[in-house]
């Protein structure tokens, strides 16, 4: 299995490897689980009922070509999350342009792995032919907002109110930010 990226991080006094390496078939279960972490909490995505391995299997595929990467991300050799880069748009001329998605591990979370993360897509974006990397968050997702924010992507839309969660309308932001 190729390791892309091998990073120390120092949290403190503390420090820990992060690891990126192309997600595997049998990662499929993990990168589930950290997904549906999210669900309740309503913040992070708009499925309102976990998903199961099966229904994710289409888009685990979709990912295993060259061009939209999904990665595991290991810290200290333990699954800490998973990260992907999805087409925008289903048209040829927005071939440069994809939409990240991170999810960590709820244990990991708070360890500055998004962070690494979204620096991670910056470095591999060019040998992968893409300029423009999008993110789509609610409005009520403070901690995501504010750590795309601190990797230099800014608000590029708001679509107010698209999104209905346990009867509460929330606003979707689109953040982007241009690879050099």
């Amino acid at each position: 299995m190729v390791k892309y990226l091998i990073i120390r991080v120092r949290n403190g006094g503390f420090e820990m490897q992060i690891e990126f390496q192309r997600a595997q078939r049998n990662d499929l279960p993990f990168i589930v689980q950290v997904y549906n972490q999210t669900v309740a909490s309503r913040m992070v995505t708009a499925d309102l009922e976990p998903v199961t391995v099966e229904q994710r299997e289409p888009w685990f595929k979709a990912h295993q070509q060259r061009r939209r990467p999904l990665w595991l991300i290991t810290a200290d050799g333990q699954p800490a999350g998973w990260l992907s880069l999805s087409d925008y748009y289903g048209r040829a001329a927005y071939h440069a342009t994809v939409e990240v998605s991170l999810y960590i591990d709820e244990q990991f979370r708070g360890q500055h792995i998004g962070q690494q993360s979204l620096e991670f897509v910056a470095q591999q974006a060019p040998a992968l032919g893409i300029t423009t990397v999008l993110s789509f968050i609610f409005g009520h997702n403070q901690p995501s907002l504010q750590l795309f924010a601190k990797q230099g992507y800014s608000e590029w839309g708001r679509l107010p109110q698209v999104a209905e969660l346990d009867g509460e309308l929330r606003d979707l932001v689109i953040l982007g930010k241009k690879i050099d």
